[in-house]
């Protein structure tokens, strides 16, 4: 995944609402109705939230009769994921015999 997709992403999730909304979905599709229960925002305020994580492509949308259900895409999910797995504290490089050998410009609390 290419860094700016990576950072569009970010921003969709630099609100709390959206973070929440990420994690309920983490246990299956929901109907927009029951998304709404977990929040005391309005349904355009939710409708708003929806639009910016499905255009990141983080969230799909499908609509049955009167309702809409929104879903995690797995597979930008995962991919986002992998992006930060493969970053890491340059100690960390050290201690799995990945770096130069020489020390960290800093030290912090671990």
């Amino acid at each position: 995944m290419e860094a700016d997709k990576i950072s569009e992403i970010c921003k969709a999730l630099g609100d709390p609402n959206r973070l929440q909304i990420i994690k309920l979905l983490t246990n299956g599709e929901m109907c927009a109705c029951k998304l709404l229960e977990e929040f005391q925002i309005t349904q355009p305020t939710l409708s708003h939230h929806m639009k910016i994580l499905t255009d990141c492509g983080l969230v799909s949308s499908r609509k049955d009769g009167k309702k809409t259900y929104y879903s995690i895409i797995c597979c930008t999910f995962k991919e986002f994921k992998s992006y930060f797995e493969n970053i890491t504290c340059y100690k960390d490089r050290l201690a799995k015999g990945k770096g130069s050998g020489s020390e960290a410009c800093c030290d912090c609390v671990e």
